[in-house]
């Protein structure tokens, strides 16, 4: 055996040793998806009015914060629809223009006698609709990933609000869907009355007439001021705009309160920092609500100034807790979502699907490897060879590149051997015809491999091709038969041109001057 031959068998021997180390045990080391392990499937919608109507309120509370600033009066100013609000009695129209001039780069405005109407801009709202499906998709992926489930799926699906989660593996269905889903929307205001035992007490502490610069928000007592009773529903009076938010935390974690209960800690970035330390500072001996949800919390006392640090304590349990600082952690949601599509895929289900498809590859093996060795003899044996190789090379890359092993993706497992035949089908009939030149064996099976190079080469630059759009276009599934389909194309190169021939090689060094070939 030449020195030539002794490299590439030690090449093939190295490339199969790694592979199956790669994939070995496959219970541990292969990645299953949805379809395969079980889990969840949701599809939500992303209530991008909602973001819309966000923006809006936002316009008019700076809008009223300006307008009082500068003395306007004006009769009335309300949000009429998510993308509207209206400007009613005004008495100087020229002040409140140049007032409201902030206003016109986001909403074009319309007037009448003392009136002005505003109406989003169309281009705003479809870029402000398009970054609420942007974030909310960012921020999901955040939280499935901090869950710790294996290989998610998040990614838009059909509809441009709609977006797809499949959680392999997932068995606290209830737990999942409620990190997901929960808005977390933090906000830190100042207590202006309260707490009242009834919504309709606070309101008669502003005589049933709520300042526009006013709220009201609920909350639960806690057990500690009730004197040890039982806590109920409490409501505050509360300033509307927040001078910090959910939007300036830096981080949050699950800690213990001063009795030892669970409570989640957070701390703010640098310009949260600031703005909360001059708001402390401005207002110590008053009552601050923490607000999650448009729900108080708790709502302690200012005792001095406060940077960057805080804490919400309440009835929590310790998972409540784990999973208030996941989604604090990872950002609020942008606007609410609702729940399209909701199928749960049990283990057993997943481990049939798995029999079944190795029962059909296993089949569709043993299809092809009767009929090649019927039809090419022993020459068959080579194609075998490089076609079961060709497997523990896919199965291996899969493995160590952690991609995941899908329903589709036995499917193309199922494709590669089809390919790797296909492959050796052209190699063998194009070692035919050189051999029925008269040429000798050894210079038709040369022949053979080299003639047949750049069609091999054509072929699978094409399949890639396709491969490439399905994964660039297609989700979930398809990307899945998409990943298995390039490693595949790419691992039969190998095989199919310089395993076959090693192996064509090894025979013919064996036999000296072989005369005949079975093929």
């Amino acid at each position: 055996m030449n020195k030539n031959l002794r490299w590439k068998i030690l090449l093939i021997v190295a490339v199969i040793g790694l592979s199956v180390w790669s994939f070995y045990p496959p219970g541990t080391k292969v990645n299953l998806g949805l379809d395969l392990k079980g889990g969840v499937h949701m599809v939500m919608r992303v209530r991008t009015d909602a973001a819309l109507r966000i923006e809006t309120e936002t316009a008019v509370e700076r809008l009223r914060e300006t307008l009082a600033t500068a003395a306007i009066q004006y009769a009335k100013l309300e949000v009429t629809n998510p993308t509207d609000f209206v400007v009613e009695g005004i008495q100087n129209d020229q002040a409140f223009r140049q007032a409201a001039v902030d206003v016109d780069t986001v909403f074009a405005r319309s007037s009448g006698a003392g009136s002005y109407t505003y109406t989003m801009r169309p281009n705003v709202a479809a870029q402000l609709r398009e970054e609420a499906v942007t974030q909310a998709l960012q921020t999901i992926e955040r939280r499935v990933n901090e869950l710790g489930v294996a290989e998610p799926i998040v990614a838009r699906q059909g509809a441009v609000d709609q977006i797809l989660v499949q959680l392999p593996g997932v068995s606290d269905v209830a737990r999942a869907k409620e990190v997901i889903r929960s808005t977390a929307l933090l906000e830190l205001k100042l207590v202006e009355q309260g707490p009242f035992p009834t919504q309709e007490a606070a309101m008669q502490a502003v005589n049933n007439v709520m300042p526009p610069d006013m709220m009201v928000v609920s909350g639960s007592q806690d057990v500690a001021a009730t004197g040890g009773g039982t806590p109920g529903t409490v409501y505050y009076i509360v300033r509307r705009v927040a001078p910090v938010t959910g939007r300036d935390l830096r981080n949050s974690r699950p800690t213990l309160d001063e009795n030892n209960l669970p409570a989640v800690s957070f701390t703010f970035n640098q310009d949260g920092a600031r703005r909360f330390g001059q708001f402390t500072e401005q207002n110590i001996g008053r009552s601050l609500a923490v607000i999650l949800d448009n729900r108080v919390f708790t709502a302690p006392t200012i005792q001095s100034r406060i940077a960057d640090e805080g804490r919400i304590t309440g009835s929590f349990t310790q998972q409540e807790a784990q999973d208030l600082s996941l989604v604090l952690r990872t950002g609020a949601l942008p606007a609410p979502m609702d729940f399209l599509e909701e199928r749960t895929v049990g283990p057993s289900l997943g481990q049939a699907s798995i029999e079944a498809g190795v029962k059909a590859s296993i089949g569709g093996l043993v299809l092809v490897v009767l009929f090649i060795l019927f039809y090419y003899k022993l020459t068959g044996l080579n194609a075998v060879i490089s076609i079961v190789v060709n497997l523990i090379i896919l199965l291996g890359m899969m493995a160590y590149l952690g991609a995941t092993m899908t329903l589709p993706g036995i499917a193309g497992f199922i494709l590669t051997i089809g390919m790797g035949v296909d492959s050796n089908v052209l190699i063998f009939e194009r070692i035919k015809e050189e051999l029925a030149t008269a040429k000798g064996v050894r210079a038709a099976v040369n022949a053979g491999f080299d003639r047949v190079w750049w069609t091999i080469v054509d072929t699978h630059v094409a399949s890639l091709i396709a491969a490439m759009f399905l994964f660039q276009f297609g989700t979930g599934p398809i990307r899945g038969f998409a990943t298995t389909l390039t490693i595949g194309l790419l691992s039969n190169v190998f095989t199919a041109v310089f395993v076959s021939r090693t192996v064509f090689e090894i025979v013919l060094a064996r036999r000296g001057q072989a005369q005949t070939l079975s093929i």
